[in-house]
């Protein structure tokens, strides 16, 4: 098991141990250092683990033994500690306060202490102190002031504290005064300050720096003035409260210095180096810090020694002028007023004008006590001059592009002004010369001119009856463009400056700009060759050039003073861009919108027409430059016939026999341009017979029938059979002939068809087939078995 020493006091030890298992009680004996025989012990329960044992001496050391007891009182197991007890209590002696906040305690010394602790606390629980001290006397701090506290000590060593002594009770005193003092006057110092609690009475006592005359005073006021005190002084002030028990409380001591006496011998003299014032000067006054001059108009300056400057003196008036000295209580009271007069201000404002131009007038409004002025007056190439004035007024010469600067100073028998303000007077720059006017574009007029003095700008106006076109630049030269075309300008260069302006008396010049651009609205091919181009312009006085330029670069062109013109020999199934120009004396125009051309198709050289059935005929023609599409077309009185194709031939039908048609083609552009190409007549053949009938006659004879269509159209009859051929020819008019030789049980193929003019056969009639029977009379019969 283990023991240790929780604490110890004066006359007893709390000891604790650790719980012996199977212990029943456990036994404290307390013996002294070295000795077996115990002095005191003490029994415990089983459950208990801390004791104490008492009736110990004080500042003495012990041998403490705790055994852990069986249940027949036999020891089980024990162990020891060595420890000491507390010195003996302290007994006080007085408890006083000096101060608001601490109690001094007196008490006696304790054998074997090594240092001592004050107690103190309040009866109602609100404070407690614990202040170790290594004597006696010891003070608490950090009281309240006022206040009533019990206080006890305790004495310590390296084993512990004793028990508190017996206890005693005391009050603090009352807290000093916070004192605010402030020097009404150079003659008195005003003391205030806040009440104090429980105060009744206060004491204050003065005495001057350097003396030992010292001055007692009682009040029960909360403020106190000290008079007839020497200006410029310290004074130190100390004071206290009283308390109802007639006990004096904490004291305050502060000190306070009066404000200095007003100085003396004031004089004022006007300077003007480094810049023009008034020196103040004076006798210095016991005490000051700083002195401060102050002039009536507002204006003031400060210094440590006898001397200031009152800086900017303010001209053409009368002014006065007061010094108060300044320490920490305060300011004195000013000097006597002491008056002087300054010299005039600056004529304000001047102005130039210039009614004339080269004959400028400086002017000034009229300033008080002056007698006279001065103008000087220097211009830019730096030449100067002067002019006296008893009026508010002075002539100068000032030529263009020049500029001045004048000043006006005003002068009484005090001296001059100061400088008044600074006139920069610019007069117009001069006009330009040789100004010239050439015409870049069409709209488009360059101005240059030759550079004037004075001007930082140019302004260049060209104005016409609906317009005005302007241009700013600040070189001799400037492009008007964007102007309106055949328009007459006024044109005129305005010479400028940032300060005078502008110079509006330069003269003019007149210019005409070139003639508008044309407007196409029509072109149109006149003939195969030749195209007709229409525009419009409001120049009626202007020439007027069409260009056509094909693809390849090759140029046509017309000419005309109105407004239309032909370009002829244009060749067909061409493209061309179209564009018109007007020239003047003025310039030329701008190009009109190009307008694409496009001539009409050229025909196809060549046009074949043949008949491929009665009805049916096949057209076909050479290729031709420029066409897209085209239309053939047989026209007659009986009838019509038309094919419209991309190819270069096509079939028509629809047509009538033995009928002489007209023989025309259109070539057609990709724009829908057109060439009218008419060709030699086309005659169709002559119809074929209808009504073929054949007979049998006598002689194997056979003869052909049929119904013609016209009674002058020639026929050629032909019969086929398998070993022979029979063809006849009948005169103009018939409609019948005869073949010979024709064999029964045959099958025959006939075909009538007209003759052409040129004696041949028309190639396109129906063969028909017949059978020639055997069977019958003479005559016998024949029999149809159709076409083939």
């Amino acid at each position: 098991m283990s023991v240790s020493i929780f604490t110890v006091t004066s006359k007893s030890a709390v000891l604790r141990w650790s719980r012996y298992e199977g212990a029943l009680s456990y036994r404290v004996t307390a013996s002294l250092r070295n000795s077996p025989v115990s002095v005191v012990f003490a029994n415990f329960g089983q459950n208990t683990i801390m004791g104490s044992v008492n009736s110990l001496n004080p500042n003495t050391a012990y041998t403490f033994h705790v055994e852990a007891l069986g249940s027949l009182m036999n020891v089980l197991a024990d162990a020891n500690v060595d420890g000491s007890t507390a010195p003996d209590v302290p007994t006080i002696k007085m408890a006083s306060s000096k101060e608001s906040n601490s109690i001094t305690v007196e008490f006696t010394d304790v054998s074997g202490a090594t240092s001592y602790i004050l107690r103190a606390e309040t009866n109602d629980g609100s404070f407690f102190s614990e202040i170790p001290v290594p004597s006696s006397p010891g003070t608490v701090t950090n009281l309240q002031p006022y206040t009533d506290y019990t206080l006890s000590v305790m004495s310590v060593n390296s084993a512990g504290r004793s028990q508190p002594s017996i206890s005693v009770e005391a009050k603090t005193v009352l807290p000093a005064p916070q004192f605010n003092t402030s020097s009404p006057s150079n003659s008195s110092i005003l003391v205030k300050w806040e009440p104090v609690n429980h105060a009744v009475l206060y004491s204050l006592s003065i005495i001057k720096a350097g003396s030992y005359n010292r001055s007692r005073f009682n009040t029960t006021d909360t403020q106190f003035l000290l008079q007839d005190l020497e200006a410029g002084t310290s004074y130190c002030i100390k004071g206290n409260a009283w308390s109802p028990e007639n006990i004096p409380g904490d004291d305050l001591t502060i000190c306070q210095i009066t404000r200095p006496p007003t100085p003396q011998s004031v004089a004022l003299v006007v300077t003007s180096t480094p810049d023009a014032g008034i020196v103040v000067s004076w006798d210095s006054a016991k005490s000051a810090e700083q002195y401060v001059a102050l002039s009536l108009t507002g204006q003031n300056c400060s210094s440590s020694s006898n001397s200031c400057i009152l800086i900017p003196l303010s001209c053409g008036e009368t002014n006065s002028v007061t010094v108060i000295a300044i320490n920490q209580a305060g300011n004195s009271v000013p000097s006597f007023p002491v008056q002087i007069i300054s010299f005039p201000c600056p004529p304000q404002p001047i102005w130039v004008e210039e009614v004339v131009a080269g004959n400028c007038s400086v002017k000034w409004s009229s300033v008080p006590h002056a007698e006279y002025y001065t103008t000087f007056i220097k211009s830019d190439d730096g030449i100067e001059g002067t002019c006296n004035s008893t009026e508010t007024q002075c002539q100068f010469h000032c030529s263009c592009g020049y500029s001045y600067i004048m000043s006006v100073f005003a002068h009484n028998q005090a001296g001059p002004s100061p400088p008044g303000p600074l006139v920069n007077h610019t007069t117009l720059p001069c006009c330009p010369k040789l100004t010239s006017v050439s015409a870049v574009s069409w709209e488009t007029l360059m101005i240059e001119w030759s550079p004037v003095r004075g001007a930082d700008l140019y302004e260049t106006r060209a104005v016409d009856a609906t317009e005005t076109i302007l241009c700013n630049d600040t070189a001799p030269s400037c492009a008007l463009s964007d102007l309106t075309c055949n328009s007459r300008y006024s044109v005129v260069v305005i010479p400028c400056n940032d300060v005078s302006g502008c110079n509006l008396t330069c003269s003019p010049q007149t210019h005409e700009t070139a003639p508008c651009t044309p407007q196409i609205i029509s072109v149109s091919q006149s003939n195969a060759f030749t195209v007709l181009v229409n525009w419009t312009s409001a120049n009626t006085a202007a020439n007027y050039t069409v260009t056509v330029i094909g693809l390849a670069g090759e140029e046509h062109v017309c000419h005309s003073n109105g407004t239309s013109c032909q370009v002829p020999n244009l060749p067909c199934g061409s493209n061309y861009d179209v564009s018109a120009t007007a020239s003047s004396s003025a310039g030329k125009s701008m190009p009109s919108y190009t307008v694409p051309l496009e001539t009409a198709p050229c025909c196809p050289d060549n046009l074949t027409v043949s008949q491929v059935t009665q009805a049916m005929t096949n057209v076909t023609w050479s290729d031709a430059s420029g066409a897209l599409t085209y239309i053939a077309s047989l026209s007659s009185p009986r009838g019509n016939a038309q094919c419209h194709t991309m190819d270069t031939g096509c079939i028509m039908g629809c047509i009538t026999c033995g009928t002489n048609y007209t023989v025309s083609l259109e070539a057609i552009s990709r724009t829908g341009h057109k060439a009218e190409c008419t060709y030699h007549g086309f005659s169709a053949s002559d119809c074929c017979p209808s009504g073929i009938r054949l007979f049998r006659g006598t002689n194997n004879t056979l003869r052909v029938r049929w119904r013609s269509s016209s009674a002058l159209t020639n026929y050629t009859a032909e019969v086929m059979g398998s070993n022979s051929t029979h063809v006849c020819s009948p005169e103009p008019g018939s409609n019948t002939c005869d073949v010979s030789e024709i064999v029964c049980g045959q099958v025959y193929s006939v075909v009538v068809a007209p003759l052409n003019r040129d004696g041949t056969k028309v190639l396109f009639c129906n063969r028909r087939t017949y059978s020639v029977s055997c069977v019958g009379s003479n005559v016998g019969m024949v029999l149809y078995q159709g076409k083939r």
